[in-house]
């Protein structure tokens, strides 16, 4: 009985400290090693931006009814097409004339003609210039007063939606850019036209309806697209700058590491920042464009691996 509980003893040692062994090997830290770059400041453009999403849609959509029940008898435009004010966009015939027409068409051609010119069709109108977007009404189609036959806008704009705590941002006549989700990698310029007073809630978030006006109307531009839209916040031209990586940050504030002299000794140089994106910050005082600054990063190796050192594990 003694043999075995000291047989029982040994097995729950060697058993802790292959665990205890095991550990220890995992938690080796991982080692660091410092890489330094030198760089010098550059002078250029940095802006900051206010991004939102928006929708491509008509800046006045106009429906053009029929002033009477009837049936369409010709459609003379088609989705895409410029129209000028007094422009023709269709003919119809009122209720009475499709059904006498129908009646004489069982007499002949001579009558058919007599009716059309004695009873008028009627003409659909533009009644601004404008371009077509919907036509989809067949020729033949009976039609109310309540159905559009044509669809005109007189031209499209982008309506974005402006967090309310960005809202204060932006003013009219604001630039911005608009990149379409079907076309990420055109960029198009545009400028605030008109912005809403009413706000709105979209999941649970209050926004403002902001309209941008493209500086040159694409092509390929569709009501409904998705857009989404960056709105200029603050611009510098020809100012100062370095990689924001470069400034280091301090109770005291803001410093770089400057290079100085043939030993090449490093000195703390305090700094007044001005805007920054995510790549550059701009520098208001402290360096100039001549100072060497040196950016110090840490690349970081991971653990090397331990399996199968120990030696009351098996291999691997």
């Amino acid at each position: 009985m003694k043999t075995k509980k000291i047989g029982i003893f040994l097995v729950i040692l060697i058993i802790l400290a292959g665990s205890v062994f095991y550990i220890a090997g995992m938690k080796q830290q991982k080692t660091t090693n410092e890489v330094v770059k030198e760089i010098n400041p550059a002078m250029g453009s940095i802006r900051t931006f206010i991004s939102s999403t928006g929708t491509i849609l008509p800046k006045n959509r106009l429906e053009i009814k029929p002033p009477v029940n009837g049936r369409i008898e010709r459609i003379l435009v088609k989705e895409g097409d410029g129209v000028k004010t007094g422009d023709i966009l269709a003919w119809m015939s009122s209720t009475e004339r499709a059904a006498l027409l129908d009646a004489a068409r069982g007499k002949g051609e001579q009558a058919v003609n007599y009716w059309e010119n004695a009873y008028k069709a009627i003409p659909l109108i533009a009644p601004i210039d404008s371009e077509v977007i919907v036509a989809t009404t067949q020729p033949g189609q009976t039609v109310t007063t309540s159905d559009p036959v044509v669809v005109l806008s007189d031209r499209l704009i982008v309506r974005a939606q402006v967090d309310e705590t960005d809202i204060g941002k932006v003013a009219l006549d604001k630039k911005a850019f608009i990149t379409i989700d079907a076309y990420p990698d055109t960029k198009i310029e545009a400028s605030v036209e008109h912005i809403y007073y009413e706000s709105e809630t979209v999941n649970n978030v209050t926004v403002y309806k902001v309209d941008l006006a493209p500086e040159d109307m694409p092509k390929f531009f569709r009501s409904g697209m998705n857009a989404s839209i960056d709105f200029i916040d603050q611009s510098k031209e020809n100012t100062l700058l370095v990689p924001v990586e470069a400034v280091y940050k301090e109770k005291e504030g803001n410093y770089v590491l400057v290079k100085q002299g043939y030993n090449g000794e490093l000195v703390r140089a305090a700094v007044k920042l001005g805007i920054s994106d995510d790549k550059n910050v701009e520098v208001l005082s402290g360096i100039t464009k001549d100072d060497r600054i040196i950016i110090k990063s840490k690349m970081y190796n991971l653990p090397k691996d331990t399996r199968g050192k120990n030696p009351f594990m098996p291999g691997h």
